[in-house]
């Protein structure tokens, strides 16, 4: 549609063109041939006629000349006759100038006119040759499910990618891809990723953080710097902190306000001083960014459920902090298995904590073939003991060995029995 009206502009930008020509044709020959006006005049006294004549003033001859327009102009009478009709007559060659100069003003204007128009149109058709020519950048498809469309046009993506970012897992995040989209590396990531590295993330860590907490890019350089220097305030070392922050990416997406009621969380609700905290935060950091109520109701459940005391808590959460995050079903059946299967007391197995944090198929494993050996003694009092660590950490070629005295083979023969 958008072609068809500039073909038909240009048609009637010509036919203006066409039309003024002509006028001005016509317009030179009028100048040329200047038509006097016969009113049946004869000299009033001529001397060659016998008789004389009264001519009246109306029937005289006037000289007129036409206008553009069409209309006659009547001349004023001068003394000499041929002056006035050399000044009424122009010559040949100075009509042919007239004339040359006012189509040169007209087609000039008129050209004024057709540079002046509107750009071609997007959709006008263009020889091939002229589409060979055309450079144009590729565009950034208007919508797509996945970023990988994108990795190709935008800076962004692509540095990612080298950085080690999986933008597959991104991408199926709410919102992600759009905000990753709107980020210029240079003025919004460079700059994050050498804080990063400042504090002691690995640069080989770093697309896994990222792949993490895309969010981090996102955070004011003033709120992270903020949140480093309150941790170093808390006596954390540089090492901890680097620690901290590789293992936990959103650490650094919680304000100081949060993070200090996490922290005060812990030392209340453990009973532990500030250096005990320090360490069981640095050694399982996620517990400053996951939700408290796993570890709230796993607190009651060992205190209620499983029998343990508030020091004996505190001992076995310092030495294995994961199970403050354990699943509850996990944490009563290996407890329920061992103290009234195996029949291992309290003390025990505060001794040995790494053991509520073993696969209960193991521990089964491993007790009925001792228990089909005749050697299953977990009593520390009595000959032959077996310490719950060496049941639940050994490799099963050691434990065979030097544990139940016995080949793998035969072990691996009873497992197919269970």
């Amino acid at each position: 549609m958008a072609s068809f009206g500039y073909q038909f502009y240009r048609q009637c930008s010509l036919l203006r063109v066409s039309s003024l020509v002509a006028s001005l044709h016509t317009l030179r020959i009028q100048h040329a041939v200047q038509p006097l006006v016969p009113v049946y005049s004869l000299p009033a006294n001529s001397s060659s006629h016998k008789h004389s004549w009264v001519i009246p003033e109306r029937c005289r001859w006037k000289t007129c000349r036409f206008t553009s327009t069409g209309r006659a102009v009547q001349l004023q009478d001068k003394n000499n006759q041929d002056g006035l009709q050399n000044s009424l007559l122009p010559y040949e060659g100075q009509n042919q100038q007239k004339a040359a100069v006012l189509e040169s003003a007209v087609t000039d204007s008129q050209l004024v006119d057709l540079e002046s128009a509107s750009p071609l149109s997007p959709f006008e058709e263009i020889s091939d040759e002229e589409a060979l020519q055309i450079a144009a950048q590729p565009q950034l498809p208007p919508a797509s499910v996945t970023l990988r469309d994108y990795v190709d046009q935008s800076e962004t993506l692509s540095k990612l990618v080298l950085l080690g970012v999986d933008l597959s897992k991104l991408e199926q995040r709410p919102n992600v891809g759009n905000m990753l989209l709107r980020l210029d590396f240079e003025t919004d990531i460079k700059e994050r990723l050498f804080f990063l590295k400042e504090v002691g993330v690995e640069e080989s860590h770093l697309g896994y953080f990222i792949t993490k907490n895309p969010f981090i890019l996102t955070e004011s350089m003033e709120n992270l710097q903020d949140r480093v220097s309150y941790l170093m305030s808390k006596k954390f070392s540089p090492t901890a902190v680097a620690r901290m922050v590789s293992k936990a990416p959103y650490l650094l997406n919680f304000s100081v306000e949060r993070l200090d009621n996490r922290l005060g969380f812990f030392q209340k609700e453990l009973g532990l001083n500030v250096q005990k905290t320090m360490d069981l935060l640095t050694r399982l950091p996620r517990l400053l960014t996951d939700s408290l109520e796993p570890v709230k109701e796993n607190l009651k459940v060992c205190q209620i459920e499983l029998g343990f005391k508030e020091n004996e808590v505190q001992h076995i959460v310092t030495r294995i902090p994961k199970l403050l995050t354990a699943s509850k079903k996990k944490l009563t059946g290996i407890f329920d298995y061992m103290h009234n299967t195996m029949g291992i007391p309290h003390n025990l197995i505060v001794k040995f904590p790494q053991a509520l944090n073993a696969k209960l198929l193991r521990i089964k494993e491993r007790h009925l073939f001792l228990k089909h050996l005749g050697r299953a003694q977990y009593d520390p009092a009595e000959p032959n003991y077996i310490s719950l660590d060496r049941l639940v950490s050994l490799p099963d070629e050691v434990f065979c060995a030097e544990i139940a005295l016995a080949s793998l083979n035969d072990f691996e023969m009873f497992q197919k029995t269970l």
